[in-house]
C-alpha cells in the first residue's frame, strides 16, 4: 500500500516465495515503476507475472483475511488508511509509520506524556487492539531509518 515503485512488493516475494502474488497500490505510480519491475523480474525470473500494479486509492481495494498489508514510510495519514483497510478486511498488517502530522492525527490525548509522533503511534496500537488485533511493536536500526518504529498486527 502506498507502494511507490513497488520495490517492497518485489522484495517480499523474494523473501517469501510461498506467497503467490503481490499487489502494489498507489494513488500515483511513478513512470519508472514498470521499468524497475522489468529489470528486477529479468534478474529474478520467479517474480515474473506475480506483481500487479494498481493506480488507485487504498480505500478502494478489496482486502480480505488472507491478505497481508505492508507499507513503509506511508507519510502522515497514509499509515492510518492502511490500518483502516486492514481492520475492514480483517487482514494482517505491517507498517513503518512516517512523517506524523502533529496537527491533525489522533494522538489519543497522550501528548502531555509522550512525544507527538510516539503518541500517534501508541494511539494506532490502541485502535488495532480495540479492533481485536494482536499487536507487536519493534524498532529497526536507526541507521536504516530514523523513523524506525515497526508496527505489526494480526486479527486474534
Amino acid at each position: 500500500m502506498a507502494c511507490g515503485h513497488g520495490l517492497l512488493a518485489h522484495i517480499l516475494l523474494l523473501l517469501d516465495d510461498s506467497s503467490p502474488a503481490a499487489l502494489a497500490v498507489d494513488v500515483r505510480l511513478p513512470k519508472s515503476a514498470g521499468r524497475l519491475a522489468t529489470v528486477l523480474q529479468s534478474d529474478w525470473p520467479r517474480l515474473q507475472g506475480r506483481i500487479r500494479f494498481m493506480q488507485q486509492a487504498i480505500e478502494t481495494i478489496d482486502i480480505g483475511p488472507d491478505d497481508l498489508l505492508v507499507s513503509v514510510h506511508a507519510c502522515g495519514g497514509l499509515t492510518d488508511l492502511v490500518l483502516d483497510a486492514a481492520i475492514k478486511g480483517r487482514a494482517r498488517v505491517a507498517v513503518l509509520p512516517c512523517c506524523h502530522d502533529l496537527q491533525t492525527a489522533d494522538d489519543g490525548g497522550l501528548r502531555g506524556w509522550l512525544d507527538g509522533s510516539l503518541a500517534i503511534d501508541a494511539t494506532r496500537v490502541a485502535r488495532l487492539r480495540s479492533a481485536g488485533y494482536r499487536v507487536y511493536t519493534h524498532t529497526i536500526p536507526v541507521e536504516i531509518s530514523p523513523r524506525n518504529r515497526l508496527l505489526l498486527a494480526e486479527p486474534e
